[in-house]
C-alpha cells in the first residue's frame, strides 16, 4: 500500500513591498549619493609615481643569488600556471645543483600576475616583484627569456621578507 504524499505548503517569500523592490532601489541610490560626497583624491602620474607595497604582485622575476639563479628547473610554476605563460627546458649542471634551467621564458602577454608560480616554487627562485609598467612594442618584446627575468637577491629581499613572513 502507498502512503499518501504531504499537502503541498506555499508561503508567500516576499511582502507587497519587497516585490516592488522600492526599498532596495532607495538602499542602492543612498549608497551612491553617500559616494558621490565623498573626498576625491587624485594621483598625478607620471610626476607623481605609486610605490606599491610588499604584498603587490607585479611582473614575476627569477632570483639570483651570488650569480647563479635560484632555479632548480623543476617545472613546477609552468605545470601549475593556469595561462600556461612559463616554458621551462631543463639540464643537469656541472656545479653544485643537480640541474639548471637552460631555458626560462615567461609570455608576459599571457600571465595573468596571479601568483601561482611564486607560492609553488620550492626554492623562491620565482617571485612577483613590484614591475607593473609593461610596454611592448610587438609579441616578440613581450617574451621574457631567463636573462630579463633574473634579479639579485639584495633587489628583492623586501619581497622575500613579505613571503617569508605569511607563508
Amino acid at each position: 500500500m502507498t502512503r499518501p504524499l504531504p499537502p503541498i505548503v506555499h508561503r508567500k517569500d516576499l511582502t507587497f513591498w519587497q516585490k516592488l523592490y522600492i526599498p532596495e532601489i532607495v538602499r542602492g541610490l543612498k549608497i551612491t549619493i553617500t559616494q558621490m560626497f565623498r573626498p576625491k583624491f587624485t594621483r598625478q602620474y607620471p610626476e607623481e609615481r605609486w610605490v606599491p607595497g610588499a604584498a603587490f604582485r607585479g611582473r614575476p622575476v627569477l632570483v639570483e643569488e651570488s650569480g647563479v639563479e635560484r632555479c632548480v628547473a623543476c617545472g613546477l610554476c609552468s605545470r601549475v600556471c593556469p595561462a600556461l605563460a612559463i616554458e621551462v627546458q631543463a639540464s643537469e649542471s656541472p656545479y653544485w645543483k643537480e640541474r639548471y634551467p637552460v631555458k626560462f621564458e615567461i609570455n608576459m602577454l599571457r600571465c595573468i600576475f596571479c601568483g601561482f608560480c611564486e607560492e609553488v616554487c620550492p626554492e623562491e627562485a620565482i617571485i612577483m616583484s613590484k614591475e607593473f609598467e609593461l610596454t611592448f612594442h610587438s609579441q616578440e618584446d613581450a617574451i621574457f627569456p631567463k636573462e630579463k627575468l633574473l634579479k639579485s637577491k639584495e633587489e628583492m629581499k623586501e619581497r622575500l621578507d613579505y613571503l617569508r613572513a605569511n607563508r
